[in-house]
């Protein structure tokens, strides 16, 4: 196993991620919602396969949010798989700070990712019971 983690491409949306959230059955978020419509994050691979992604969403303020982690459902081992998981918040998070960020959010449904948060020094804040979107 070696990974290499590299910024999301045009093409990773459509090729790659879109894929993924069918498979683990979650709704794909429009494209246009996503960070620098859909590149504004980092991909995870072991050698050529693809693992996991994740995005950053800067705001402005002193937050940054890091969301829509999601993996590669068809990739064996679940040890390697929490090993990717890791370093990609790992290094989103370094990025955060590196991009001048004192805080990173998380908004987590999945208990086994909010584990792997708490493994990185994130602390469970409220929680909350909905999300509320609006189309404009």
């Amino acid at each position: 196993m070696e990974f290499n983690i590299r910024q999301l491409e045009a093409t990773d949306y459509e090729n790659i991620l879109v894929g993924w959230w069918k498979d683990w059955e979650w709704e794909p978020p429009r494209k246009d919602f996503l960070p620098d419509n859909g590149v504004g994050g980092m991909l995870v691979l072991d050698h050529q396969t693809p693992v996991c992604a994740g995005f950053i969403y800067m705001t402005n303020s002193s937050v940054a949010w890091v969301d829509w982690i999601i993996s590669n459902k068809n990739y064996k081992g679940k040890t390697n798989r929490k090993k990717a998981l890791l370093m990609l918040i790992d290094v989103l998070t370094a990025s955060c700070k590196n991009s001048g960020a004192n805080y990173v959010y998380a908004l987590i449904k999945h208990q086994g990712l909010k584990k792997l948060y708490q493994e990185l020094g994130y602390t469970l804040g409220d929680k909350y019971n909905q999300e509320m979107i609006k189309t404009l």
